[in-house]
C-alpha cells in the first residue's frame, strides 16, 4: 500500500466525501477509552490502520482526510477496539454482489471508495403532479429475473432500462422501487403470525436469532440496510453506475423513479432526511415511499431540498397539515384510508359498502394527495384476489402462520388454479373491475407490476423469502389472458389520462359551481338522479361533468353493479346536442354503439358484477 497523507479537520455532519487528492471521513465514534479509527485495504486485504484523532473532534464527531495515489483501489472500514464495523454512510459496498451468497456469517462487508464520475447529459426531474400520475410498483429483482422477461441483464437495473418501452405502452408515468439500496438478504428472522401473545412472539424473535440460518432470504430487504449505497446485485455495471443510468433513462421516457425506504426504530431521524436529500442531489430520484418507526414528518415536510420531491408516507398527523401551502406543488401523499380493503369487499359483493366506495372515490384533498391500491406487494396479487379464499403461505416455513388471514378475496368457485371456463371468465372480469376501480377513482392510482396482466404468486400473501417463480414476474404474453388484460389495462390508463374530469387537482364539491345545469359529480341509481345508498344496495352510478376540467370537454357516466344480478339503469338526459355512447365495459362483449333516446331513459342494462363507462358525444355524429 502506497503512503498515505493523513490530516485531520472538524466536520459538521458524518459521511464520506470525495476531494481533489483524497477522501474526507466524518464519522460518530464515542471511543469508550478505546483506539478507533479507518482500516484501509488493499486487494489482498491486507490492512493499514489510521487512527482518529483529538484534532479532528467536534461533539461525537470526528474528521479525518486521507490524500495518496491509487484510493480508488482502496477498499475500508471502521474500527473501535477490536470491534470492525462497514460505515453506515459508505456510498459503495463490496462483499454482498451475489444475490443471496453466503450466510450473514460468513460474508464480510466493505466500503468501497471508487467513485466514478458520470454524464448526466442534461437530466432534469419531470415533477409530474400527483394528480397526473400512474404509479407502478417494482421488485427490481422479481420484474425481470424470469427468463421469460427476454431481458439481456435479467434482475437488474438494466432490465428495468429494457422495459422502458413496455412502460411506456402501458402508460406509466412513475416507478416505485422497492428497497433497492444495500442491504443483506441472507440476514433473516422468522416473521411470525400476529396471533401470538406480545410475550410468546418477543420468545420466538429471541430464538430466531439464535438459530442457524434456514437458507431462506429476505428478498423486500425491509430491514436495516446501507442507506446510501445502490444495490450491488442488482447492477450489471458497477452499482452507482447502473442506477444512474437507469434513472437517466427512465426521464428520457418521461418516468419519474421513487425509492421505498424503511427505517427500523434505531435509526435517526435526521439519519432519514439526510439519506433522503442524498438520493435527491447525487441520484436525481424524484421521489420516496417512507415506512418505519418514528418517522420524521415534519422535518421532511419543512426540508427545502425535498419540496418538490414526492413523499408518499404512512401517515400524516393533523398538527402538520400547516406545512402544506394550500396552492404550492402537491408533493405530499397519504394512502387513502380504507380503499384497499372496502374495495376489495365491494369488489366480491360485500353489502353496505356503496356510501365508502363514493367517498374513496371522490376523496382527494386539497393539502395532499391520496394513494389508491388494490394491491401491492404485500397481501394476494390481483390474480390471486379473485382466485384464492385462504392465504397458501406453506413454502415459506413457518406453518402457515405468516401473512394477514385477512385478505377480502374471493375465488370466484374454485380454490386456486383452475380449467373451468365459467370461473376464468369471471375471475378475468373480476380483475377487469378491480383496474376500472383503481383508474376511474380521484387520487394517485398505484398498480403493482404484473397486476396489469395477471400475473400469480400461487396463493402466497407474503413472498417476501420466495426468490423463485412464486415472487418473480412471469411473462406469459403468448396467452389469451394476458393480452387481455393487458390491454385492457392500457385502455383504462388511457381514459383517464384523455379525461381530465377522473383526476382533479382538488375535490369535486357535488355542486353545480359552474351554473352549466350540472353539478360537478353526482350519484344516480337504477334511475337517474336517485341513488340507492341503502346497506343492501350494490349498484350505484356518477355523473362526472367533463366542463369543470375544460370547457368543452366530454361528460362521464360510470356504471358500477357488483351484484350477481343484471341491473336496468337509465342514464341522465343530455343536451339536443349530446347522446351518450358506451365506451368501454368490463362484460366480455359491451362497447362502442351510441344509444338511442329511449335507451338512454330506461333501456341500458348493466350485467352482473360489470362497470360500463359512457361517455358523451355530438349527436349530429
Amino acid at each position: 500500500m502506497s503512503s498515505l497523507a493523513v490530516t485531520y479537520f472538524k466536520p459538521y455532519q458524518p459521511g464520506i466525501e470525495r476531494t481533489v487528492s483524497g477522501f474526507r471521513f466524518a464519522l460518530v465514534n464515542k471511543k469508550n477509552g478505546c483506539e478507533s479509527g479507518i482500516l484501509l485495504y488493499d486487494d489482498k486485504k491486507q490492512e493499514q490502520r489510521i487512527p482518529l484523532s483529538e484534532k479532528g473532534r467536534k461533539g461525537e464527531l470526528f474528521g479525518v482526510e486521507i490524500r495518496g495515489e491509487d484510493l480508488n483501489q482502496l477498499t475500508y472500514n471502521f474500527y473501535n477496539g477490536d470491534e470492525v464495523y462497514t460505515d453506515p454512510y459508505v456510498q459503495g459496498v463490496a462483499g454482498l454482489e451475489q444475490f443471496g451468497g453466503k450466510s450473514t456469517k460468513e460474508r464480510m462487508t466493505y466500503g468501497v471508495l471508487k467513485k466514478q464520475d458520470f454524464d448526466w447529459e442534461e437530466d432534469t426531474n419531470p415533477e409530474i403532479p400527483f394528480e397526473d400520475t400512474i404509479l407502478y410498483g417494482i421488485h427490481v429483482r422479481a420484474f425481470t429475473k424470469h427468463k421469460s422477461s427476454n431481458v439481456a441483464h435479467p434482475g437488474t437495473f438494466e432490465g428495468i432500462v429494457e422495459k422502458i418501452p413496455y412502460l411506456k405502452q402501458l402508460g406509466i408515468t412513475a416507478v416505485e422501487l422497492m428497497p433497492c439500496y444495500e442491504f443483506d438478504e441472507a440476514k433473516i428472522k422468522p416473521l411470525y403470525s400476529d396471533h401470538r401473545e406480545p410475550e410468546e412472539t418477543k420468545q420466538k424473535e429471541e430464538e430466531g436469532k439464535k438459530e442457524v440460518q434456514d437458507g431462506r432470504l429476505n428478498c423486500w430487504g425491509f430491514q436495516k440496510g446501507f442507506y446510501f449505497a445502490p444495490k450491488a446485485s442488482y447492477s450489471a455495471k458497477a452499482p452507482e453506475i447502473s442506477f444512474k443510468t437507469m434513472v437517466r433513462e427512465l426521464h428520457k421516457a418521461g418516468i419519474e423513479v421513487m425509492m421505498h425506504f424503511y427505517f427500523p426504530e434505531d435509526i435517526s431521524q435526521g439519519f432519514m432526511v439526510q439519506v433522503l436529500k442524498f438520493w435527491t442531489m447525487e441520484y436525481h430520484v424524484d421521489g420516496f415511499r417512507i415506512n418505519g418507526f418514528h418517522l420524521p414528518v415534519r422535518m421532511l415536510l419543512e426540508e427545502p431540498v425535498l419540496k418538490r420531491s414526492k413523499l408518499w408516507l404512512p401517515y400524516l398527523p393533523e398538527e402538520d397539515l400547516s406545512c402544506l401551502e394550500e396552492d404550492s406543488f402537491k408533493h405530499v401523499a397519504v394512502d387513502n384510508g380504507n380503499f384497499r380493503n372496502d374495495i376489495r369487499r365491494f369488489l366480491k359483493g360485500d353489502e353496505g359498502l356503496v356510501n365508502d366506495f363514493i367517498r374513496y372515490q371522490r376523496r382527494n384533498p386539497k393539502e395532499y394527495a391520496v394513494m389508491n391500491a388494490v394491491c401491492d406487494y404485500d397481501g394476494f396479487s390481483l390474480m390471486d384476489l379473485v382466485s384464492y379464499d385462504r392465504k397458501h403461505n406453506e413454502a415459506n416455513g413457518e406453518n402457515n402462520a405468516d401473512g394477514t388471514d385477512y385478505n377480502y378475496s374471493w375465488n370466484c368457485g374454485v380454490e386456486g388454479t383452475t380449467r373451468k371456463k365459467n370461473v376464468l371468465s369471471l375471475r378475468k372480469k373480476q380483475i377487469k373491475n378491480a383496474i376500472a376501480f383503481l383508474m376511474l377513482s380521484q387520487g394517485t392510482p398505484f398498480l403493482f407490476s404484473g397486476d396489469e396482466f395477471g400475473n400469480s404468486r400461487l396463493g402466497n400473501n407474503n413472498a417476501y423469502c420466495q426468490d423463485n417463480e412464486v415472487f418473480w414476474l412471469q411473462w406469459k404474453d403468448n396467452t389469451q389472458m394476458f393480452q387481455e388484460l393487458l390491454s385492457f389495462t392500457q385502455k383504462m390508463i388511457a381514459l383517464r389520462k384523455q379525461n381530465p374530469i377522473i383526476h382533479m387537482k382538488k375535490e369535486l364539491k357535488v355542486m353545480d359551481s359552474l351554473g352549466c345545469g350540472y353539478p360537478d359529480i353526482s350519484y344516480h341509481g337504477a334511475e337517474a338522479w336517485r341513488p340507492d345508498l341503502s346497506f343492501v344496495s350494490r349498484l350505484v352510478n356518477i355523473f362526472l361533468c367533463g366542463r369543470y376540467a375544460n370547457e368543452g370537454d366530454p361528460f362521464l357516466y360510470l356504471a358500477y353493479n357488483m351484484h350477481w344480478e343484471a341491473h336496468k339503469l337509465a342514464l341522465p338526459k343530455l343536451p339536443k346536442t349530446l347522446r351518450w355512447k358506451r365506451i368501454l365495459s368490463t362484460e366480455e362483449d359491451a362497447g362502442g354503439e351510441a344509444l338511442k333516446e329511449m335507451e338512454a331513459d330506461n333501456g341500458q342494462v348493466i350485467e352482473s358484477r360489470s362497470i360500463a363507462v359512457y361517455q358523451t358525444e355530438s349527436s349530429s355524429k
